[in-house]
């Protein structure tokens, strides 16, 4: 995996090209993330850094949160997120990782949190049919059949059913960065992007996966 970055989605716009075309686009400020650790084979068994964001107030972290952050020299930081290198040499302790790390049209995976949406039923959770819909009708927004009967004698574990719905992770693959804003960290991702806005993201290089054969 390739070295990412942590933003907060801050919401949609539009932008215009060249020739005028609207260009639905997801601000997000991305970072800039601290690199707070450095992994090696030689003693955690794999490369990697592991990056933070997020400032906050001292007291909201504990004493092995803070003594973990202060190996490095950053502040008090909200979110850890790491990413496997092949070669972490590149990196130092403390270094910031900023929004000029992308470039424009380069495609990227936005990972994030879906929104919750609470309990919600078959049809708007599944998107089930409803059922008749003229009079006499008592099935308008019912399951229908679970299972078999005596045999297996229960529902089988995965069954669609109502429940809750959102609030999971989700990756959206291979959006195009529109523009990028090495001056406030700010990234114009085209497209839609999980969560709400204030929520915490994740961008990654797309995995450039060539033709065989």
């Amino acid at each position: 995996m390739s070295v990412g970055i942590l933003g907060t989605k801050l919401g949609m716009t539009q932008v215009f090209d060249e020739t005028g075309k609207a260009i639905p686009v997801t601000v997000i400020q991305a970072g800039p993330c601290v690199v707070t650790q450095i992994k090696t084979k030689q003693t955690d068994g794999y490369t990697a850094i592991q990056v933070g964001y997020g400032e906050v107030r001292e007291k909201s972290l504990n004493k092995p949160e803070l003594g973990h952050l202060a190996k490095s020299g950053a502040s008090p930081l909200r979110h850890l997120h790491e990413y496997r290198l092949d070669d972490p040499g590149s990196y130092e302790l403390g270094q910031a990782i900023k929004a000029d790390a992308f470039t424009a049209g380069q495609t990227v995976d936005v990972i994030g949190t879906s929104i919750g949406r609470g309990f919600a039923g078959y049809q708007k959770r599944h998107n089930f049919k409803r059922g008749p819909m003229a009079h006499g009708s008592k099935n308008h927004r019912l399951p229908g059949s679970t299972g078999a009967g005596t045999t297996p004698g229960r529902v089988y574990p995965g069954k669609r059913m109502a429940g809750r719905l959102g609030g999971s992770q989700v990756t959206v693959r291979k959006l195009t960065v529109v523009r990028v804003d090495s001056d406030r960290n700010v990234l114009l991702i085209k497209g839609a992007v999980p969560g709400k806005p204030g929520a915490l993201v994740n961008i990654v290089p797309a995995k450039q996966v060539g033709r065989q054969g």
